[in-house]
């Protein structure tokens, strides 16, 4: 009995050592992983106090990595234009003393724009909330507290009745207070032409790298979009800057630089939402071309001013000016391109005088084309004046939205510098 009970403790024996060996050595594992855990978070740890950052702290500082001293930050831009809501999110990073660069930009747009809820607001919010659920998937979850969200609305909302526009504007805020990102009580507005014209300025300037290089030559920027115009440069001439009419002339800071932009916006009176026109042509043999021009030189008339620096100063153009001339192949439709103000004129009298004899596929094509055209003129460039069209430079889209959640978050790091 005692060799069969000794046998099978020695069997026991056998199995209880490998087990042990086995428990030994995973435990000596687990140790040496939560060592080296310990050991990495330590040398982050001191490696952001080294930086300046503080992980976990949601405040209005945006949270930093650790990759060679870069900031990282991000940005939520809301487009409500007049046909459409299109959400920019931006990612940037940033070393000290050195101008922002943008690294990512996520890009969504759905139609048709919030002017179309006016009668019923609470229809706009579930299009509101699929935008930011993109910026919820695109952002990081530590960075959402002090990712700054804004939305600016444009022309769309701008020709609404007052109280129309600011119940649509209240829906949205209040979407906007429910999500997880940085929101202000100035986080919905409506944008004046003027800020328009002066967000898209930013943009492109920054794009071209002009910010980025105080001593550098900056570009000009024209916009038309489905209510509004604007025009945008930073004058050289000191005559520019002496006989531009009141309210021309904007003073601009931006990465503790100051600009003094010539930038003005004015709206056509002839479209009005909601409103159907019965559209006839003329009986008698006439000049499209020329009706058209005598109609639009009645609408710009003392609406426009004209200075004589825009021949000197590279414009960008973008929006309908795009559009129109990639319409009838003035430019390529998916790379842009240059041309001249004069070819605008040139397309605008074939287009019409095809349009006398036929019946065009689009109805409006002739009085556009005649429209930019008089309207260049008017701001006084000469038939010449090469003009740079392109929805995207350096595969960024040139929009408004960049250059205002820039002077945003600027404003933002301002009102903290101030308060500290």
């Amino acid at each position: 009995m005692r060799k069969i009970t000794n046998n099978g403790n020695l069997k026991k024996m056998k199995v209880a050592y490998p087990v042990g060996l086995f428990a030994c050595l995973l435990i000596y594992i687990v140790y040496i992983k939560w060592h080296w855990v310990s050991a990495t978070q330590a040398f982050f740890s001191i490696t952001d106090a080294a930086s300046g950052a503080h992980r976990g702290q949601q405040t209005q500082d945006a949270l930093e990595t650790t990759a060679y001293g870069h900031k990282v930050f991000y940005g939520i831009m809301f487009d409500a234009g007049s046909t459409g809501t299109r959400v920019h999110i931006f990612q940037f990073t940033r070393q000290p003393g050195e101008t922002p660069t943008l690294t990512h930009e996520t890009f969504k747009a759905l139609q048709p724009g919030l002017s179309a809820y006016a009668d019923d607001v609470e229809k706009s919010a579930p299009g509101i909330q699929e935008l930011l659920d993109v910026a919820k998937q695109e952002i990081p979850f530590d960075f959402w507290k002090a990712t700054p969200l804004v939305l600016k609305a444009t022309a769309g909302l701008r020709l609404l009745p007052g109280e129309k526009a600011q119940n649509l504007l209240q829906k949205v805020k209040e979407v906007f207070k429910a999500s997880p990102f940085l929101v202000g009580e100035d986080c919905v507005s409506i944008m004046n032409g003027t800020d328009e014209g002066i967000s898209a300025w930013i943009t492109v300037n920054f794009l071209t790298g002009s910010l980025k290089s105080p001593g550098s030559s900056s570009v000009g920027m024209l916009d038309l979009g489905g209510g509004s115009t604007q025009i945008t440069f930073l004058p050289r001439v000191e005559d520019t800057l002496q006989t531009s009419p009141p309210g021309y002339l904007t003073s601009l800071q931006i990465f503790n630089r100051t600009y003094k932009l010539y930038s003005y916006s004015f709206k056509g009176e002839w479209e009005h939402a909601e409103v159907t026109y019965q559209l006839s042509g003329q009986k008698a043999a006439v000049n499209l071309y020329q009706l058209c021009a005598s109609r639009v030189s009645e609408v710009l008339q003392r609406k426009v001013h004209r200075t004589q620096e825009v021949k000197d100063v590279d414009f960008y153009a973008f929006s309908y000016y795009y559009d129109l001339a990639a319409n009838v192949g003035l430019i390529d439709a998916e790379k842009g391109g240059s041309l001249a103000v004069e070819d605008f004129e040139m397309a605008a009298k074939y287009v019409c005088r095809i349009a006398e004899t036929k019946p065009p596929s689009n109805p409006f094509m002739c009085m556009d084309l005649t429209y930019i055209s008089l309207l260049l003129q008017e701001f006084g460039f000469p038939g010449n004046k090469v003009l740079k069209l392109t929805r995207k430079i350096n595969s960024v889209e040139t929009s408004w939205a960049l250059g205002a959640i820039f002077h945003y978050i600027d404003s933002l790091n301002g009102q903290k510098s101030r308060a500290s």
